[in-house]
């Protein structure tokens, strides 16, 4: 697929799981790929290292995306390398943190999530945007835990979540005049890391055992859309929160 010739894109928290994926199927879709990073500079490389081997182009770019400054800087490195103009935005930074029931968080650890989840996702959307022509898009990862509360001890994740899918379609009809389109994904059980460290093998064995397709997702199922939501093919869907979690969930 080649969709994506020439466009600009970037990916936050692009060099591991589903980012990875992401950044390296814009790349074969033909995009200039911006992978940032926070702190596994080898994971980065790596990432940047399989879009060359397929002949893509891409930087790699660290950075907190709940810093301002950053996120800021990330724009900055993606302009000096392939000019004013950014076409894709894949907001792909979050996380779960830990799971903690109620009586086990504290205002600063909710704090802590929502800043991971929604404020990276506002940041680089409020950065990113004044770069962006018309035709553009962002996807932002939100999470089926947004839609049904998720597992145990992830109330302050899964209200992270559902703020990144509300934010979407507000962005949606906010940025749609100017062309920009804005979608979410609400991936359900992915084999990543993330499901490595929180989520037991029992529980991922019963998820497979259930669900229509009797299988965890992978993270291409997720990049696949991404670069679907990216492209000119996608051209009238706007604010729409994607289901991929093989029948796990119908919403």
């Amino acid at each position: 697929m080649t969709g994506l010739k020439g466009k600009v894109a970037i990916v936050t928290g692009g060099t591991r799981d589903i980012g990875r994926s992401c950044s390296i199927k814009l790349a074969e879709a033909g995009a200039k790929v911006v992978a940032n990073y926070y702190n596994n500079k080898a994971a980065g490389e790596e990432t940047v290292a399989a879009i060359e081997k397929i002949g893509g182009q891409a930087i790699l770019v660290k950075g907190d995306m709940t810093l301002k400054a950053d996120v800021d800087n990330l724009v900055a490195e993606t302009r000096k390398a392939f000019g004013d103009n950014i076409d894709v935005l894949v907001n792909n930074v979050g996380g779960l943190v830990a799971r903690k029931t109620l009586s086990e968080m504290d205002e600063d650890f909710l704090n802590s999530v929502m800043s991971l989840n929604l404020n990276s996702t506002f940041l680089a959307t409020q950065a990113v945007v004044p770069y962006m022509p018309h035709g553009s898009a962002i996807v932002n990862l939100a999470s089926l835990a947004g839609r049904d509360g998720g597992g145990g001890g992830a109330s302050a994740y899964s209200a992270s979540k559902a703020a990144v899918m509300t934010f979407t379609r507000s962005m949606a009809k906010e940025l749609g005049p100017q062309g920009i389109r804005v979608n979410a994904l609400c991936p359900g059980m992915i084999d990543t890391t993330f499901h490595d460290k929180f989520t037991p093998d029992a529980v991922r064995k019963n998820v497979e055992a259930s669900v229509p397709l009797r299988r965890q997702g992978h993270p291409d199922d997720c990049a696949d859309t991404v670069v679907y939501l990216a492209s000119d093919a996608a051209s009238y869907i706007t604010g729409a929160n994607l289901d991929i979690n093989g029948g796990m969930f119908f919403s």
